[in-house]
């Protein structure tokens, strides 16, 4: 019944499946509650309306809910978030890519030149870097300042 040679790799294989499946489904799940929120304060918004209430009474829409602001952001502020985005995960990238080659290079394995394997996560943490500049709205904000 109990056979390693056989439950033992489906159980490894097995547990990062589940996550991965597990965080888009929950990822999913709570941007469906968030965007139900905000149709529910719209159709409230809406009825008060209806009843001859002033918009300018009424509370502001849960727009924070949906973490970035959703549809509402104007163009500026959207680029520019995903400029953001790019920059923090291009530096994450990068100095992780530039932490695995280190600790890489410091570890004694025999093998000559396994430090280089930090390269290819560096290069991408560079490449979001590049991308973060490309996608910064230019104008007024201009590119980011240090």
């Amino acid at each position: 019944m109990f056979e390693p040679d056989f439950w033992v790799p489906v159980l490894i294989f097995s547990i990062p499946i589940i996550a991965i499946v597990g965080g888009i489904a929950s990822g999913i799940l709570k941007q469906a509650g968030r965007q139900r929120l905000v149709e529910l304060a719209q159709q409230e918004r809406i009825a008060a309306i209806q009843r001859g209430i002033d918009p300018s009474q009424l509370p502001p829409l849960p727009l924070e809910a949906l973490g970035e602001g959703g549809a509402m952001l104007s163009a500026r502020e959207s680029d520019k978030r995903r400029a953001q985005g790019y920059l923090i995960a291009g530096l994450i990238t990068l100095f992780a890519g530039i932490g695995v080659s280190a600790f890489l290079m410091f570890l004694d394995t025999g093998e000559q030149g396994v430090w280089a394997v930090g390269i290819i996560p560096a290069t991408a943490g560079i490449a979001l870097l590049l991308s973060a500049l490309i996608v910064w709205p230019r104008g007024n904000g201009g590119v980011p300042r240090a």
